[in-house]
């Protein structure tokens, strides 16, 4: 007498594969309907900045970060 662990699993690899792409598939073509019939967002100008831009030295900028790493231990 058989026990019910040794029970012949119902479906195969074959059918979970089967099973699976169509799942993939699925998913692929109801992003791509949403992708295609999405409208295309606004985008806000971005605001002025409360400061005036002004630009580095990156020499200066890497001395200054060095030093202070070397003065905060790390």
């Amino acid at each position: 007498m058989k026990e019910e662990s040794e029970k012949p699993v119902d479906g195969s690899r074959r059918s979970m594969l089967t099973g699976s792409a169509a799942f993939l598939v699925g998913g692929v073509a109801g992003c791509a309907s949403n992708a295609l019939t999405a409208a295309a967002p606004t985008v806000a100008p971005a605001p002025s900045l409360p400061w005036k831009w002004t630009k580095l030295d990156p020499m200066e900028a890497g001395t200054r970060a060095y030093q202070q790493y070397l003065k905060n231990k790390g």
